[in-house]
């Protein structure tokens, strides 16, 4: 891009990311995705973004879309409330690994549970990076850093075997550093329709820079698979399988919850919402 022709997406705000950061590959690949979804018919209008708090929330920042800045652990609730209110919306939700499946976990459970029709794209480094690299929940076992400087004792959490068994209807796997596959995931993710979620590897070059163990230990897969299929998949650590793992059908939240009504398009008048008060109160 020249100055005189700024990508339209992103905004002018300083990206304060660490240079080789594995956020600039998940931009990137959202970049495209938004592309390759306007030549299919969604207008970047109708992409509304969520993020939460940490190094991940600042794509939020950077790319020139509506949304809404929530808070840790919480965007979640924010995307499901956008998309009530109008379904028609394509509700893409940022979220960290230690924002999600930390302070976040219950959010996360209870949306996959409802089959909430939103994306969420986590950004998945095992760490904390924005408080300088303590333990978080996806932090391997015997990573050391300020909080653990003998080592991690915990096992990780595995957010694709979570999100299976918590009732997401598509799961998917990719990687920072596989910017095509990543953008092909996401447009698939944000068609789908129902609780879609993608976990992105997302090295940290400052605390814990793992480029070396995904470039060479990572495998392509050929999804979907069935539910077990996918589960035992989930668990296998080496090497480790980027794709589509799971894709199903079931009712979505918005549809259990209001049919075909879209509130923002469907809504009463105000004439009409003053007679409803006025019927209410009989007067």
């Amino acid at each position: 891009m020249t100055r005189e022709q700024p990508d339209a997406l992103l905004t002018q705000a300083e990206k304060t990311w660490c240079p080789g950061c594995g956020n600039f590959g998940i931009m990137n690949a959202f970049r495209g995705a938004i592309r390759v979804l306007g030549e299919r018919g969604v207008p970047r209008e109708m992409i509304v973004m969520c993020a939460g708090i940490g190094q991940h929330a600042k794509i939020f920042d950077y790319m020139n879309l509506s949304g809404f800045y929530s808070l840790h652990g919480r965007s979640m609730a924010t995307a499901q409330g956008i998309k009530l209110a109008n379904p028609d919306l394509k509700v893409v939700d940022f979220v960290g690994d230690g924002d999600a499946m930390g302070e976040g976990i219950a959010h996360m459970i209870f949306a996959a549970k409802r089959n909430a029709d939103i994306t969420v794209v986590m950004h998945n480094n095992g760490i904390y990076a924005l408080t300088t690299g303590q333990r978080a929940p996806t932090t391997a076992k015997g990573v050391r850093g300020p909080s653990t400087p003998r080592g991690n004792t915990e096992e990780p959490l595995n957010p694709i075997a979570l999100m299976l068994e918590a009732g997401a209807t598509f799961v998917a796997r990719g990687y920072s550093g596989r910017i095509e596959q990543l953008t092909e995931l996401m447009v698939s993710a944000i068609e789908h329709e129902g609780f879609s979620f993608l976990d992105v590897l997302q090295p940290c070059v400052t605390f814990n820079d793992t480029y070396d163990r995904y470039n060479e230990g990572t495998e392509e897969i050929s999804g979907p698979l069935d539910f077990e299929a996918a589960l035992a998949l989930s668990r296998r650590a080496d090497p480790v399988p980027l794709g589509l793992f799971y894709r199903g059908t079931r009712e979505t939240q918005e549809r259990a919850v209001a049919g075909e009504r879209n509130p923002v398009r469907d809504h009463p008048t105000r004439q009409e919402r003053l007679e409803a008060v006025i019927r209410l109160i009989g007067a």
